[in-house]
């Protein structure tokens, strides 16, 4: 009992803080939140100014009124404008020999050099001539030998003349006589014609070039032996000056071509690039074929170019383009500038207080970058460029002007217009032979490019 009140007495209790005093932890969590509500009061202070500002801009927009578009502008002008038949031709050359041998042989020298220009009568190969030398010997000996015979029947025949004049011989003698002269006369012939065929091979084994032209590979070298009237070629010639085009067209142009040339016109052509955006060429339409293909509906075309520059190559694709018609007095804009919705094509006409209009118009003949149109009139002024944003009655500021000739793409359909937006051809997806997989149609659209033609 004493123990258990003595372990009471000395129990030691531990000290308690007053409730009223404040624990760091709880310090620094109200800190936390004072940050946080200040922080939460200055977002929306600057969010409240913001949209204020953004709202006054707004509204300072709204009063000013809409943003002038920037465009750039071409004029409209009165001109001529070519109507122009679009098809795909291949370069062809006037001549080409491909020259073989007329002897047999060994060929001796070989004077060309592969891609060589050369002339009329150029030497090309030597074929060796010693065979031939003594055929010629040969020949000339037995013409000599015929010749004497012949001289000695007619001295003889001459006796015989005299002697049947004094009645010393009969007349029969004299008439043998005579034939016998007329025999060594066809041998003397025939010998000289030997003599003569003798001196043919000579020259035969001498080849020239017959044309002027550009020799191509080497066929042959000096060593091989060759056969006379062998199918396979020693050399091809091919002349380039002048040099011709071959293309077809639809058959529906036919009663155009064949007007102008009952008028004697002159009709261009030209040799364009791949793109259409380059003249290799330029020449005038030769002839037309006399038949039209009936398997494709098209007929051939023959148009002959100087070629001085070489720049026509035999068997190159070109596309040609003919030259039907003129239109003159025109009004002419830039192809960039014609747009089109649901109801045709229109324009934007810039009006002198620089605000934009709406025009329709009736598009004519295109040709390249320019394209006739009716509904404007010479000096008005279109965009060409800047459509995104144009309305009608918007204002706008001119960034520039463009080329009269309308340079520039087809804002409508993303890409540039090209050469060659004359009438197309069905048949431009062949060769110039026009071997296509049906009739081409008038108004076609082409592979080359060729699109709608306006008349």
């Amino acid at each position: 009992m004493p123990e258990q009140i003595l372990d009471k007495r000395t129990e030691v209790v531990p000290h308690q803080p007053p409730d009223d005093l404040e624990t760091p932890e709880k310090s620094r969590k109200w800190i936390w939140v004072v940050l946080i509500v200040l922080i939460a009061g200055a977002g929306g202070y600057y969010y409240y100014h913001q949209r204020a500002a953004q709202s006054a801009a707004a509204s300072a927009q709204a009063q000013a009124g809409p943003r002038a578009v920037a465009v750039a502008v071409a004029t409209a002008h009165a001109g001529d404008i070519g109507v122009y038949i679009n098809a795909l031709g291949t370069v062809t050359p006037v001549y080409t020999d491909t020259i073989t041998s007329r002897v047999q042989g060994e060929i001796t020298n070989v004077y060309y050099r592969e891609g060589q220009l050369v002339h009329k009568g150029d030497p090309l190969l030597d074929i060796d001539t010693r065979p031939y030398q003594a055929s010629l010997t040969q020949v000339e000996g037995q013409l000599a030998h015929d010749q004497a015979l012949l001289n000695e029947a007619k001295i003889d025949l001459s006796r015989y003349e005299s002697a049947f004049a004094q009645n010393a011989i009969a007349k029969q003698q004299v008439d043998d006589q005579q034939q016998t002269v007329f025999q060594y006369d066809g041998t003397v012939k025939n010998d000289q014609g030997q003599v003569e065929n003798a001196k043919l091979n000579l020259v035969y084994c001498h080849i020239i070039s017959p044309i002027d032209g550009r020799v191509g590979l080497r066929l042959v070298d000096p060593g091989n032996i060759i056969q006379a009237n062998s199918s396979t070629p020693l050399v091809v010639v091919t002349q380039l000056q002048p040099i011709t085009v071959i293309f077809s067209v639809a058959e529906d142009y036919l009663p155009q071509i064949q007007q102008q040339l009952r008028k004697g016109q002159r009709m261009e052509v030209d040799a364009l690039s791949r793109d259409q955006q380059q003249r290799i060429a330029s020449g005038t339409l030769l002839t037309l074929d006399n038949q039209i293909d009936t398997t494709t509906g098209t007929l051939k075309l023959k148009a002959q170019f100087p070629n001085n520059d070489g720049a026509l190559f035999a068997n190159q694709f070109v596309n040609a383009r003919l030259l039907v018609d003129t239109q003159h007095n025109v009004i002419l804009i830039p192809t960039a500038a014609i747009q089109r919705n649901a109801q045709g094509a229109f324009v934007y006409v810039i009006k002198p207080d620089q605000t934009a209009s709406i025009r329709t118009i009736t598009v004519g003949t295109t040709d390249a970058d320019s394209a006739s149109v009716t509904g404007l009139q010479a000096g008005e002024t279109v965009a060409v460029k800047g459509f995104e944003k144009l309305q009608d009655g918007i204002k706008v500021t001119v960034q520039g002007n463009a080329p009269a000739d309308g340079q520039g793409g087809d804002q409508q359909n993303g890409r540039p217009n090209g050469r060659g937006n004359g009438p197309g051809n069905g048949q431009n997806a062949g060769r110039a032979s026009g071997q296509g997989s049906g009739k081409a149609a008038p108004q076609g659209t082409s592979d080359n490019g060729g699109g709608k033609q306006g008349q």
